[in-house]
């Protein structure tokens, strides 16, 4: 099925633009190309595209960058709604950071890997998809309030447990400390990150994310600290890492239990010594750089059984930042499915329906394995499936302490059923979840995104 989003590729190069709306139209419900910057208003006005993807160089030998500056900061005055993924053929690091700061969302390189440009696509639609009617900083704080709390007017919920994180979170924001957020997968851990971004000096740097646990070692080094040309086979043009991206910002360190002790030494000394040399170079370079990490594992125990480094968990961790699981903030259940209800309501055009009792029963005394996530997806499918004005959360939500099977249930019925039954049992442990399952953390991972647990 075709991701919906509307995505408008801009390059002077008219081959550029022909294979790029190949690769992505069986992927996207919409796809648009352009070869010259000067149409980009009126394409702007006429498609409002979820996503740009936007050459830095238009003249022929051009290499500084400025015309691409200049035209994605003019897409962000006409829609700031509209994410803008830059593509570059010179991998230049400073100009790429100037990018991320003017507000690119991201960045792909020429020559391109297709699998990389369809996966910050998808990620980068994702977040568009959140900021149709404001500008990227408000529309992250919408994105926390929207995952994390009752409703748009209230920035704090009303369960002691969170009221204890935001206010921990007012204090820790404006410093530089390391921040390491705990919790259960679909609590908000990336949302709080870049909430604590929003709030603190460097909310005008760039925020950059990496997930560890979906890069393989071999890769991470070039992930994390870019690579210069003919460093390899493949290296055809230089590569900025990640913390070269985020100099001046902040470094979001996503699952870092899953960290080998090989990554794991990697990523102590970059973080100690605040400096990277990139794969092939010879100079090492400064990088000034908040970190937040974030994990569902305990680290702790980790380091009891030796499998992470202590030395790399006192770099990360100057202040834990625990975000409770959903089953354990009572007082907000209930508001978050009226205000997921009214809000998606809206969007499927069902504007009658109502939160009878049944399905208020059903929220209370359900453990909610996945939190947050998992009830929003709840609720939404609820609205799509039901009829007439009662949401019904039958089949949707299941509060026995084990879920049945059924000989008419279809394989993927049976497989979420399943992963549900050992997400419960484990308390939303990935780790142990995927163990019981005989899969990996990743493919568990995707198993939970695919079947909106």
């Amino acid at each position: 099925m075709k991701q919906r989003g509307s995505i408008l590729i801009v390059d002077d190069e008219a081959d550029i633009v022909l294979s790029l709306k190949m690769l992505l139209k069986p992927l996207f419900s919409s796809v648009y190309g352009e070869n010259n910057p000067f149409h980009l208003p009126r394409l702007i006005n006429q498609y409002e595209p979820d996503v740009i993807l936007l050459d830095l160089n238009f003249r022929p030998g051009q290499q500084d960058g400025k015309e691409g500056l200049e035209w994605l900061e003019k897409i962000k005055e006409l829609r700031p709604a509209t994410e803008v993924v830059m593509i570059t053929a010179h991998g230049d690091v400073p100009l790429v950071v100037q990018a991320l700061k003017k507000g690119a969302a991201d960045f792909i390189e020429k020559p391109w890997r297709n699998e990389k440009v369809i996966a910050t696509l998808q990620t980068t639609l994702k977040l568009a998809k959140g900021t149709q009617h404001s500008n990227k900083l408000e529309a992250q704080n919408e994105a926390l309030n929207e995952q994390l709390f009752p409703n748009e007017d209230s920035f704090v919920g009303k369960s002691p447990a969170m009221t204890a994180v935001m206010k921990a979170v007012t204090k820790l924001a404006p410093t530089d400390a390391s921040i390491l957020i705990s919790g259960e997968n679909g609590t908000g851990k990336e949302v709080m990150a870049r909430r604590v971004h929003q709030l603190s000096t460097r909310s005008e740097g760039p925020f950059v994310m990496v997930d560890l646990g979906a890069i393989p070692e071999n890769l991470l080094e070039s992930e994390l600290f870019g690579y210069k040309k003919g460093a390899f086979t493949d290296a055809k043009t230089d590569k900025i890492g990640r913390f070269a991206a985020a100099d001046g910002g902040t470094l979001f360190l996503d699952e870092i239990g899953n960290l080998t002790k090989g990554g794991q030494a990697k990523l102590l000394q970059a973080i100690q010594s605040r400096m990277i040399t990139p794969l092939g170079g010879t100079k090492a370079q400064k990088v000034d750089i908040r970190f937040i990490s974030a994990t569902n594992i305990s680290l702790t125990d980790m380091v009891k059984s030796g499998e992470f480094r202590q030395d790399l968990l006192f770099r990360i961790n100057t202040i834990e930042l625990p975000l409770p699981p959903l089953r354990e903030r009572g007082e907000d259940m209930v508001s978050l499915a009226n205000y997921f209800l009214t809000k998606l309501a809206a969007k499927y055009r069902k504007p009658n329906l109502v939160m009878p009792q049944t399905a208020i029963h059903k929220i209370k005394n359900y453990d909610w394995p996945g939190n947050v996530r998992e009830l929003e997806h709840a609720i939404e499918r609820a609205v799509i499936l039901t009829d007439g004005n009662q949401l019904s959360l039958d089949h949707i939500v299941e509060t026995p302490d084990t879920v049945p099977f059924d000989e008419s249930m279809t394989l993927e019925e049976m497989e979420r059923t399943r992963i549900l039954q050992c997400m419960r049992k484990h308390k939303g442990n990935i780790s142990k979840a995927a163990e019981e399952l005989g899969i990996t953390r990743p493919a568990l991972y995707r198993r939970i995104e695919k079947f909106g647990i």
